[in-house]
């Protein structure tokens, strides 16, 4: 297996040999004051300052579904279970503000691990300018580990919703597509040295949160995250909008040129068009593309007898991506 830095769940102090104050003394400390933060972690509930309209959203991430010891650190799963979390908040057109986590954990894990965790915490939400609210541990049976974060964000105007898209518009991504998922692909096989950049994705996401409220502004018409591949994720957008999204292979091809080299043709283009985890930003524009966002396809009306989804020159994949209960036991593919 490929090593990383950091802590293993196991080894050092278990949490089971001290309270929960004593955990909580070692980890309030990572986390940075900000003036939006009235009342702090500490007492019965945190109190923060927001504009009129606030985003929330949740995500969970469990040990041997969506992540090893072997290949992540606590920071690594720290940042991951952040970034996906914020990355939610930018697809609404928002600005991420606070982050409340939960950590659910056999209390035979090590604490130097937690604090590990914590300290990805801490700095993802550092990097985005976010502040930790506070949150919540509880025990588990041997063997479980599950971190979930909550996420707010501030909304200026309205939000950009999947539903938005129409006959028209250019669809846009910000951000890159297949590396997470090639990251995964070279951990699995034990090639990490093969595409560092591809594994740090994999590890660490950063999706590219200021595109959000920039897109709303520009007008996107729908925008999500591409959290569960790009096929299943502009799925999504297609439905809700009742329009086919034509991706264009040739805008793909610098994608798939990125991972190819480490992982092969086919797997590079099922690493850009199913893969997931990469938490890039798409939506569609019924006129001018911000900078930033590149364009790599369009939506159209269906027609005929032809039901809204994806397309790839001409054809509907079979093959689009993650779901976490039909692709069965196992780590996301």
């Amino acid at each position: 297996m490929s090593s990383r830095p950091g802590p293993t769940l196991t080894g050092g102090t278990p949490l089971r040999g001290l309270d929960e104050e004593q955990v909580l003394a070692r980890i309030f400390p990572l986390f940075r004051p900000s003036p939006d933060l009235i009342v702090a972690p500490g007492d019965d509930a945190a109190v923060l300052a927001t504009e009129d309209r606030t985003i929330v959203t949740t995500d969970t991430v469990v040990l041997g579904r969506d992540w090893l010891d072997a290949w992540s650190s606590g920071s690594d799963v720290g940042h991951k279970v952040v970034a996906q979390n914020l990355a939610d908040v930018a697809a609404m057109g928002g600005r991420p503000t606070g982050v409340l986590i939960t950590l659910v954990t056999d209390p035979m894990v090590s604490v130097d691990w937690v604090v590990d965790l914590a300290r990805g915490v801490a700095e993802a939400c550092d990097r985005a300018g976010v502040v930790v609210l506070g949150g919540d541990l509880s025990s588990a049976p041997a063997g479980v580990v599950m971190v979930s974060v909550t996420a707010l964000g501030d909304l200026a105007g309205a939000p950009v919703l999947r539903s938005g898209a129409r006959d028209g518009d250019r669809l846009a991504v910000c951000g890159s597509l297949g590396l997470a998922a090639a990251g995964l692909h070279l951990l699995q096989q034990d090639r990490a040295q093969q595409h560092t950049t591809a594994v740090a994705t994999q590890r660490r996401p950063t999706p590219p949160l200021e595109a959000g409220p920039q897109a709303a502004a520009a007008g996107a018409s729908a925008m999500l995250d591409v959290s569960d591949g790009l096929l299943r994720d502009g799925g999504r957008i297609a439905r809700a909008s009742g329009v086919v999204l034509d991706l264009d292979p040739d805008a793909l091809a610098v994608d798939v040129a990125g991972v190819a080299g480490a992982v092969g043709e086919e797997a590079a283009w099922d690493c850009v068009l199913a893969g997931g985890e990469e938490h890039s930003l798409l939506a569609t524009f019924p006129s001018e593309v911000p900078d930033g966002w590149r364009v790599i396809g369009s939506v159209r009306a269906p027609r005929g007898d032809e039901v809204p989804g994806v397309h790839v020159e001409g054809h509907r994949p079979s093959h689009t991506g993650w779901d976490h209960f039909s692709n069965g036991e196992g780590r996301r593919p």
